[in-house]
């Protein structure tokens, strides 16, 4: 399996909301390219489909930042449907929606009609888990993604995130997750 340490889409789409991320700038690129490379790892591919998956990791989570929110589902939508339309791609919003809207299902997203929702959706959870969930993905490749894209507390952003929901919603403190 093929890593891919250098995806120029990528770093022109994440060049652009630098500011905006802050401190936690290159531990999110580095949580887009893990869960890039496990996407790759589950469906090698080239061209649309490639560039999709690309746009949906670029703008997953990206809308917890203008807030400082784990309710940022929506957010993120917002911001990849405005991209979108600035690159001409509108025919891709509704799969790159269901990507997002669907990334932390805990269960199959595979049918909903688009089969790259369901590669996203398990590419994100290797990640997510840091490999402990890891659909049939050798534990030696993800280790060695993970050592070439170091967590650097992307994780820890989440969990102090969590807690700060937790904190005003206590009966609804992950609104970004779903069955």
């Amino acid at each position: 399996m093929k890593i891919h340490e250098h995806l120029p889409l990528l770093e022109n789409i994440l060049g652009d909301y630098s500011e905006m991320i802050g401190l936690q700038f290159e531990p999110y690129k580095n949580h887009v390219y893990r869960v890039l490379n496990f996407c790759f790892a589950f469906h090698e591919c080239e061209g649309d489909d490639a560039e999709k998956l690309i746009i949906a990791g670029c703008f997953h989570d990206l809308g917890m930042w203008p807030d400082d929110t784990v309710d940022y589902l929506a957010p993120s939508i917002a911001l990849a449907r405005e991209y979108l339309s600035t690159q001409g791609k509108e025919t891709w919003s509704d799969e790159i929606s269901a990507m997002i809207e669907l990334h932390h299902k805990f269960r199959s997203a595979a049918q909903n009609g688009f089969p790259l929702v369901e590669i996203f959706r398990k590419g994100d959870w290797v990640d997510a888990t840091q490999g402990v969930r890891r659909f049939e993905l050798p534990g030696n490749f993800i280790r060695k993604v993970q050592a070439i894209f170091p967590n650097l507390g992307f994780h820890k952003n989440l969990i102090r995130l969590a807690w700060a929901e937790f904190k005003r919603h206590p009966l609804n403190p992950l609104p970004m997750m779903k069955w």
